[in-house]
């Protein structure tokens, strides 16, 4: 009898992150052309207030709080998992690094501590997921809870104010880098750092395999539970630098912060061509979702239109994505 000395091969869905060329251009594409039409948009109702260089500033500057914890969910969403716990994490990262005792330790010690509070709910999740064998769905939706609940109950419902000059320093004019805001530098770097994790690793292709077919991907040696404890560990860190930003931009930690922020994060992701079901996750198609999202904010709120409004606009948008998803799935595309 002819024994086999081939290896396992590795599951067809591992590759599926690196799309053909041509559509994710046309995605890409596809964006960039709402993005434009949405400032000409803002041009022709608000030219002198939307194309100011401040206000284009403060669209990047907004978008680099969402965008650094949309990167981290861009993650778990390819691996075929979700994180509704995202803005709650934001919450209380915020308010935990700006406590007295916290600012007493000046600039670092309020970046270590968002960084390092945001990472530990992160283990959290992924520890829950991962080896207590919960529904990713409800792990995170607990943590939503708990982590908003000890939020409220280290600020007694109290704006905490930022007094480390070194910090607030980030958010003025005079530390832009060629005028553009340090803020928007750091969620630049996270994207790159992002892109290059996901499409030029083997951590990225193991984050694919995972969320095409998690059974193939253990056949073929991937440990899935250590990857997705690793995804929910790097969706922490991401809302633990974001609590940063969201510090340097507000200047305060409030239980409130990251409001609706899991929500945002998943659309922005969607909308730019992350498959909602796994194995298949593009990090500048997130980018550009989080600038349309950032960009349409913007406009209501230059025109002076009802929130309420902007809100169904964001639904009818995330609705038409996740239409178009399944019809390019039923049609086969990859």
């Amino acid at each position: 009898m002819t024994l086999s000395t081939a290896k396992t091969p590795v599951p067809a869905q591992e590759g599926a992150g690196r799309e053909p060329g041509l559509r994710a251009d046309v995605r890409t594409l596809s964006l960039l052309g709402v993005l434009a039409v949405l400032i000409a948009v803002g041009g022709l109702t608000r030219p002198d207030e939307f194309l100011a260089t401040s206000n284009l500033q403060l669209v990047l500057t907004q978008a680099s709080v969402i965008g650094v914890v949309t990167v981290g969910m861009t993650f778990v969403i390819t691996s075929g998992g979700i994180d509704l716990s995202v803005g709650a994490i934001v919450a209380l990262a915020s308010v935990w690094a700006t406590t007295l005792a916290t600012q007493e330790y000046g600039f670092a010690g309020i970046l270590f501590t968002a960084v390092v509070v945001g990472t530990g709910c992160g283990l959290v999740n992924g520890l829950l997921i991962a080896y207590g064998r919960l529904v990713p769905f409800i792990a995170t939706l607990a943590m939503l809870a708990s982590a908003r609940g000890l939020a409220l109950q280290i600020t007694d419902g109290r704006t905490q104010i930022v007094t480390v000059d070194s910090v607030l320093d980030l958010g003025i004019p005079d530390a832009y880098v060629l005028g553009v805001p340090p803020l928007v530098l750091v969620f630049a770097a996270v994207t790159a750092a992002g892109w290059l994790l996901l499409n030029r690793t083997t951590f990225g292709r193991r984050t694919v395999a995972v969320g095409g077919n998690a059974e193939a991907a253990r056949l073929a040696g991937i440990d899935v539970r250590r990857q997705r404890l690793y995804l929910y560990l790097l969706s922490g860190l991401c809302c633990g630098i974001a609590a940063f930003l969201l510090i340097v931009l507000s200047g305060s930690g409030q239980n409130t912060n990251g409001n609706l922020y899991e929500l945002d994060a998943i659309a922005a992701a969607i909308i730019g061509g992350t498959l909602l079901t796994g194995g298949r996750g593009t990090i500048v198609g997130s980018v550009l979702g989080v600038l349309v999202f950032t960009t349409i904010t913007n406009i209501f709120a230059l025109n002076n239109l009802q929130s309420d409004v902007q809100q169904i606009a964001k639904g009818a948008i995330i609705v038409a994505a996740v239409l178009v998803q399944h019809r390019t799935l039923r049609h086969g595309e990859p």
